[in-house]
């Protein structure tokens, strides 16, 4: 089939390249975001999925809108079979979901009708779901509400992160949507309706959703860190400054701690929760290098009344 990708992150680059490397398949352009500032430098960079286009010799769109009329007629005149969505980071008006044949069909990270929006792997980590997966299915103008092709599960580890669990899903989600496009090629594929029971939604996490609250029980501030590691990071205050947190261990053996009490020792730096302390692992204070817990206590050398908070 003539395909027009649309995705804009580097997860959805496997998947790009599974359909690129495909014989039966021929990606004639792709959808992404304008360039945009990234780095420390703030520079002005291409999407990770205009990167690879460019590379594979591929047309890029860059429309700032998708129901810019230029974009629109473009895309009519580019005749495609169907358009894979990615993580493309836009909505599509009704205007440009009518123009391939076959549709758009959207790979998404969870178990449909469960975490529909745009933090599905997120949600799923901070609610301590056991299981989730990716989904591909037809586009429409509700949010992540179309009829679905196929799913691929994913077991949830107790250590994963976010990031870790995005990046398994990418990988098998790939194959999910060839083999999806591959039926719809066949005419062997048809999509079902989702489920009108089950549904959850998954909106973005904001960075001040990523506070980290020390009163609440140390499952829950593993998850909620888990979840916020790479984006938007999780963090907490000390003496007044952001520090950032990577990945906690939980310490139910240890001595009870008031919450966001901080015990440091040679081997370790323990914080106080509602249940149980957990055990720091990398942080970043504020305007410095990611570090170990450890270097870093040495350096602020925490008191009796000192708190994160």
């Amino acid at each position: 089939m003539r395909l027009v990708f649309a995705g804009t992150p580097d997860t959805a680059l496997p998947s790009l390249r599974a359909l690129i490397d495909s014989p039966r398949h021929d990606v004639v352009a792709v959808v992404t975001r304008p360039d945009a500032q990234s780095g420390r430098g703030r520079k002005v960079q291409p999407s990770p999925v205009a990167e690879l286009a460019e590379e594979a010799g591929i047309e890029i769109l860059r429309p700032h809108k998708a129901g810019d009329p230029e974009f629109l007629e473009r895309l009519r005149q580019l005749d495609p079979d169907c358009c894979p969505v990615v993580a493309y980071g836009a909505l599509l008006p009704q205007s440009a979901l009518d123009i391939p044949r076959h549709g758009w069909v959207n790979l998404h990270f969870s178990l449909l009708p469960a975490w529909r929006g745009a933090a599905p792997v997120q949600h799923a980590v901070l609610h301590g779901d056991e299981i989730t997966g990716a989904a591909t299915f037809q586009l429409v103008k509700a949010m992540d509400a179309g009829p679905v092709y196929g799913v691929v599960t994913e077991e949830i580890r107790p250590t994963d992160t976010s990031g870790d669990l995005l990046a398994r899903l990418a990988e098998s989600g790939a194959g999910l949507l060839l083999a999806t496009l591959d039926g719809i090629e066949d005419g062997k594929l048809e999509a079902m309706p989702q489920p009108v029971d089950g549904v959850s939604l998954a909106p973005k996490i904001s960075v001040e959703d990523a506070r980290v609250d020390w009163s609440a029980p140390a499952m829950r501030v593993d998850r909620l860190i888990r979840a916020c590691t790479p984006a938007p990071g999780a963090w907490t205050e000390f003496r007044g400054q952001r520090v950032k947190l990577g990945p906690v261990r939980l310490a139910p053996d240890a001595t009870g701690l008031a919450p966001g009490r901080i015990a440091a020792s040679k081997n370790s730096v323990l914080v106080g929760t509602a249940t149980h302390p957990v055990e720091l692992g990398e942080v970043q204070p504020q305007g410095k290098r990611l570090m170990n817990a450890g270097e870093w206590a040495r350096g602020v050398r925490p008191t009796d009344e000192d708190r994160l908070a």
